[in-house]
Formats: C-alpha cells, structure tokens, sequence
C-alpha cells in the first residue's frame, strides 16, 4: 500500500478523491434508469417480465413471480444446517439491539387545559430490495428487515433478481423468512425500485424502499425519493482505521483488506502516527493479498482508493479522520475509549484490536447498513427510526386559548396572514 505523509495538500487531494466515488457522479446512467421507472410506471408487470427476461436471462410469468412457501421450504433444503442456527444466533443480536431504539408515543398534559403530545406511527409498508447478480448477502437482509420488523411495519415486500433458472438464492430465502419477511418478488435492478415505488398489477406501492445495491438500483432510488421515501443513496464501502504504536500490524493489514475486497470502488484507509506501524502494514497487506481469493479486486480497490497516511499527531489523525467521516472506522490506540469521544464523523465506531469490522457485519447486533462517501457528517445508520413516523398533538380547552388567543392573532397579522388571525379571533366574538 502507498504511503503518504499526511500535509494538508494530501488531504484535500484524498478527499477529492473519494468523492469521485459518489453516486451523483453516475449522471450518465440516469436516462437509462429514467427510462426503465417510466416503462414500470406505466407498463406496470409487463414490463418486469420483459426486463427480467432482458436482463436477468429468464423468463417470469404472473404465475411463477413471487415466491412460494413451497420454494422457501426447498431452500431450507439446500442450506447446511449450522449456516441456518448461525443466521439465527445473528438474528437474537440484531433484535436484541434494536429493540433498544424502539420509540412510543408520549402526551404532556397541564392544569390549564392544555395537552401536547408526539405519537409514533410505524409505516405501513416498506419495500426491501436484495441484490442477486456473484454473491448472495443473507446479512444484509437480516439488517433490512429486522428493523421494520421491530418497529411494527405492517408489510414488508423484499423484491431480489432470480437467476437463469428463476430461483432466488437458497440462503437469501432462509435469511428472509427467518427475518419475517411478508412477500417476496423475484425482480431486480431499477425495475425493482420501480415497481415498489409506483405499484404494478402485483406489487404494491410502498412507503418506504431500503437495501443496497448497483449504480442502477442506487440511481433508481434517488430518483424515486419523495414519491417514496428510501434509507439513502449507498457508495462504495469504506474503511479506516486510526492507530498508534501500540496497534499489531497484522491485525490492521487484515481488516484493511476486509473491505478492500468489497469491490473496485471500495475504499481502505489507515491514519497512524507511526511511521514504524506504517511500513509494516503496508508489508502485511502485501502477503495477505497473495493468499486472498478477491485479489484482483483487492489491488485495484488499493491502487486507487487505498492510502496509509502518517500524522505528525494524535490530534491531526483524529481531525482527518472527521473530515473523511468513513463509513466504518476502527480505534486501535492505546486509550482507545478516549480517542473515540473526540470523533464526530463516523458511521460506525469499533474499538480496540478485537472488535474487527466483520463483527459489525454479521454478529454483533448495531446496523450494518451505514453512511458513506462523507455522509457520515449528517446521516446515521439504519434504525428503527427509519420505519416510523411521528404526529405532533395538540389540544387546547377554550380557557387556554382564551389566554393567549390574542398573541396568535397578532402574530398572524404581522405576518399578513388574517384568515390565521381570524380563525382564532372567530371563538372569541363577543
């Protein structure tokens, strides 16, 4: 891995840098995926099938569209037995940890008639999209659904592309039903997110669309956002670790490469202080990446978007590391609990030489589905948060309005609103 001293010139050039790896950089794609929501819109199912057909190389009928219970059965089938009692010991955690975020309604009521309150509304429905295509990510549809689940969402819908054969992956099915999942469509790409978003002849429309995936799907979501809602329009992955002398040099070489291996855009960073750490990371990432079955990802995603910055200072590696605002940030310093309370910007925070990514993948319980590409600045994971809704409540007897009608009805008028002034000044004719 490169090597570079970090000055204030290098910084901004890395940060530039990773920008290009945005989402909104993908602008040459969007008349094709406006294209493909404007066919859904108005072709509705016919043009699923068409696009599977185009798309996915198999043919989908009306009949053979959603999955059965009979194919969900099979699946349990062909998935090794440990892999099942693992995805369900995941399950416990991740449930475990979102419950905690569950919020309820709460009303505050005075002697003087008045009554304000908040009451939370989980959504109705919620449209979950899986990718299909080299692999098959069950952990990421157990973090999909299983906040919607907590939260109360009536319906959630998962829509994942079939392959050659129609059949959807067998551990993606398992990890569905597990979750609790209501229906699922065998459906991808932009078509997918259309179809939640509009409504077709079979599925119907959604509040809310989450989950990952290509620069198609990813697009397609930007562009549906407000007549649906969506959790956010994801990057590449991301990771950076912050490390002192005290780090081992194997351990941060390992989870370096952890993300590396994502795909060619990811991003894998470390920011350290010593110059000794440094070397003999960039020497262990070199042996790793001879053994790993994703090398020819791993040294593309290196070769671009890989850096080892030295820092004069703490405190340099720490502010650098809030202007990256990385999608997973890693702590291996010698007060690891410490350093964490100065960082700001970050979607995930892992600290100390055991709390490796991957554990925040799979197991641990916290969401894996972060902010990336800087939007760590102002977005948060997923959570139960995302599938709710809050009403203001408010109500007033007629002694409590009386007491003040007259501040709202000057209010209105500075503001040359008189029907506001007026329908408060109505209850109080004389």
């Amino acid at each position: 891995m490169r090597i570079v001293k970090l000055t204030e010139n290098e910084k901004s050039n890395i940060l530039e840098n990773l920008l290009k790896r945005s989402p909104n950089q993908y602008g040459k794609y969007e008349e094709k995926v406006n294209a493909i929501l404007e066919n859904v819109k108005t072709n509705k199912d016919k043009a699923l099938f068409e696009y599977t057909e185009e798309f996915d190389k198999v043919k989908i009928t009306a009949e053979t569209f959603k999955v059965t219970k009979e194919e969900i059965e099979d699946a349990y089938k062909e998935v090794d037995e440990k892999l099942i009692e693992i995805i369900r010991k995941a399950l416990v955690n991740i449930k475990d940890y979102h419950q905690k975020q569950v919020r309820y309604s709460w009303f505050d009521s005075k002697p003087d008639g008045t009554l304000l309150g908040q009451k939370v509304t989980p959504l109705e429905r919620v449209g979950v999209y899986v990718p299909g295509g080299k692999a098959a990510y069950p952990s990421s549809v157990l973090m999909n659904i299983v906040p919607a689940k907590v939260a109360g969402v009536e319906k959630i819908i998962m829509t994942t592309p079939p392959d050659k054969e129609g059949k959807v992956y067998p551990v993606t099915l398992v990890a569905a039903n597990e979750a609790g999942v209501d229906e699922i469509y065998k459906v991808g790409g932009a078509q997918a997110i259309g179809a939640l978003a509009y409504g077709t002849e079979s599925i119907k429309k959604v509040d809310k669309i989450v989950g990952p995936g290509n620069i198609f799907v990813a697009l397609a979501k930007k562009e549906v956002y407000g007549h649906v809602s969506i959790d956010s329009v994801a990057g590449p992955s991301e990771i950076l670790v912050l490390a002192d002398e005290t780090a081992n040099p194997r351990y941060v070489a390992a989870d370096l490469l952890s993300q590396a291996e994502h795909d060619e855009l990811a991003s894998a960073i470390l920011i350290t202080t010593s110059e000794e750490l440094a070397g003999n990371v960039s020497e262990e990432v070199d042996g790793f990446i001879k053994e790993l079955s994703r090398k020819d990802i791993i040294e593309k995603s290196l070769n671009s978007y890989g850096y080892i910055l030295v820092a004069n200072s703490m405190e340099e590696a720490i502010e650098t590391a809030n202007e990256i605002a990385s999608e997973h940030l890693e702590i291996i310093t010698r007060n690891p609990f410490d350093t964490m309370t100065r960082i700001k910007n970050a979607g995930a925070i892992f600290i100390g030489e055991y709390s490796s990514e991957p554990l925040g993948d799979y197991f641990a319980g916290p969401n894996h589905v972060l902010p990336t590409n800087g939007t760590a600045k102002f977005f948060s994971p997923l959570s139960v948060d995302d599938f709710i809704k809050k009403s203001s409540i408010i109500s007033y007897s007629k002694e409590a309005l009386e007491l003040i009608h007259s501040d709202i009805e000057a209010f209105a008028k500075a503001e040359k609103l008189t029907a506001h002034a007026n329908s408060i000044a109505v209850r109080f004719e004389k």
